[in-house]
């Protein structure tokens, strides 16, 4: 076997490889309609005065994201009718982007005023193929890593597609949007994604037996059937309930409200059921995956034919339950304070994202092109360097001071945007104190870029530290179905509080909920805290020769 390629040799051999190619378009087709969906639609949406109560119950779209690993194992097992010859990946990546691409031009045929019941509808199918797609890339990339094109190699190409498809997701959608119409911003996306297909046909299909690997998992010992069925079931039903509860008041929530009547209240909705959504979907779970490490399994089998009854139960347990029975049994009673963490960390800025082109567009009356040039060009700068300051801190002060750090700086930067909607008084402080209101940006402007820097900045050194944070508390046998598992959990709670979030803003006024978001982010803190203790509390304990979880 020739030697293996290191260093720029990689990269030149890399780059002449179909594969990396094709990571850079599909990285981008993932990216495209993220941010078409979760960010830039609000930017439509509050440019109509819709209202803010609306656009925070339209936001739950992105929860297809935080849900997307509970079809994963269908993507991993089902292999499509008639567009199965062009191979397991391509046809799912296929049937998405085509898709992506028909719903984007519907989404722009639907005029959001006269019919938001429909557009939600369309919104919400187009969020679910698009968290489909990133199902099928992750895979994928994966499957045709070799020693040329590594993970590693791709990942990093991925990411860049992504930034690329945030800019024009986002800058150039405002710039064009301010010159010809957001309908017609919308069909010329969609005709990227259907000319992403193109790629997608030239991408190489990983050329591997079906019955190789078709999970990381496959393999692992799994309970007997009758077990694995119920604990299947409950978390199933328990999943189904809560998705259930959300889509039924998500319909319920953009019906048009008759006359006399009472619009249901998001925030009701959400002090509510959100707790016991999080219970079903969260604790519920962990519950399950603790009483599975009591069974007895045994060991798995090869699973020969994908369309087995049997064999997909057995996938299916390895996908969703397996991975975070291992970290129950592995942290214990930890696990509770970990996942804790996990669901809060992001909260301060997570749980207001969707307001933000509302806010700067609709609030503070800037401009298209400003907004354009400060959240998407100006900002990518600040949150790359974000992620610079996070990557120091973690090579001179280690993963927990700087998670602790990420979390403060995420709080305290809420308390910008407070400043920014009341007037920006405290912003122009510092912009005399540090000589910024000297270098002839209008001052208007320049509390925006200070206020989104310090937003920025802030995000990337959280994000930072949050992935260090997550990759070390993953197994490494376990490894990518556990990130995908956590990170997803990411999502939920401030996606779940979003639509409480809009209908907060519109009775108390965006400065308020801005003081209430840095408020949560001290919660994070805390959790921080504790978690730091308990780690170095277990790692004391190792220290001294007995054997406890870390």
């Amino acid at each position: 076997m020739s030697e293996k390629l290191k260093g720029w040799a990689l990269v030149r051999a890399a780059m002449r490889d179909r594969k990396t190619a094709a990571m850079l378009v599909l990285g981008f087709a993932s990216g495209l309609p993220f941010v078409l969906l979760i960010g830039t639609l609000n930017a439509w949406l509050g440019e109509l005065k819709v209202s803010l109560a609306t656009i925070g119950v339209l936001s739950w779209i992105g929860l297809a994201y935080a849900f997307k690993f509970l079809w994963s194992p269908v993507v991993d097992r089902v292999r499509l009718p008639l567009l199965g010859s062009l191979g397991r990946r391509r046809s799912w990546l296929v049937l998405c982007q085509g898709g992506l691409a028909v719903l984007l031009w519907m989404l722009a045929a639907t005029d959001p005023l006269a019919a938001i019941g429909s557009f939600a509808m369309l919104a919400v199918l187009a969020a679910f193929l698009s968290a489909t797609q990133d199902v099928v890339i992750d895979a994928w990339r994966i499957e045709v890593a070799d020693e040329t094109a590594t993970v590693e190699l791709l990942s990093a190409i991925y990411q860049l597609g992504n930034r690329f498809a945030a800019l024009a997701g986002g800058a150039l959608a405002l710039v064009l949007a301010a010159r010809i119409s957001w309908p017609a911003v919308y069909v010329g996306f969609g005709f990227v994604m259907l000319a992403a297909i193109a790629m997608t046909l030239f991408t190489p299909e990983a050329q591997r037996d079906p019955a190789e690997r078709l999970s990381p998992l496959a393999g692992h010992a799994v309970p007997e059937p009758s077990k694995r069925a119920v604990a299947l079931g409950i978390v199933a039903i328990c999943w189904a309930w809560a998705i259930f509860l959300l889509g039924s008041f998500m319909v319920e929530a953009l019906r048009p409200v008759a006359p006399g009547a009472t619009a249901p209240s998001s925030g009701v909705f959400t002090q509510t059921w959100g707790p016991w959504i999080i219970v079903a979907t969260v604790i519920v779970p962990a519950l399950i995956a603790a009483w599975t490490n009591r069974l007895p399994h045994h060991a798995g089998e090869s699973e020969p034919s994908p369309r087995g009854a049997h064999a997909f139960a057995n996938h299916t347990y390895r996908a969703l339950i397996l991975p975070l029975a291992e970290i129950v049994g592995r942290l214990r009673w930890g696990a509770l304070l970990v996942l804790s963490l996990i669901l809060l960390y992001r909260i301060a800025d997570s749980i207001w994202a969707p307001f933000a082109f509302p806010f700067y567009l609709g609030e503070l009356q800037y401009t298209n092109d400003e907004v354009a040039f400060a959240s998407k060009l100006f900002g990518v700068v600040m949150t790359i360097a974000g992620v610079g300051i996070g990557g120091l801190l973690l090579a001179t002060l280690g993963r927990m001071p700087t998670l602790l750090a990420g979390g403060i700086v995420a709080a305290v930067s809420n308390l910008l945007y407070a400043d920014l909607a009341l007037g920006g008084a405290n912003i122009d402080a510092f912009s005399h104190l540090f000589f910024l209101d000297r270098i002839g940006v209008e001052p208007r402007m320049m509390r925006l870029m200070v206020a989104i820097s310090g937003e920025n900045i802030a995000g990337g050194l959280a994000g930072t530290a949050f992935v260090a944070y997550i990759s070390s508390i993953t197994s490494r046998e376990y490894s990518a179905v556990q990130y995908a598992l956590l990170s997803s959990m990411t999502f939920l709670v401030g996606a779940l509080g979003r639509a409480a979030t809009g209908e907060a803003i519109e009775r108390y006024g965006y400065a308020d909920i801005f003081f209430l978001t840095a408020g949560l982010g001290a919660v994070a803190v805390v959790l921080v805290l504790a978690e730091w203790w308990r780690s170095a509390w277990a790692e004391r304990r190792l220290s001294g020769g007995q054997r406890v979880p870390a």
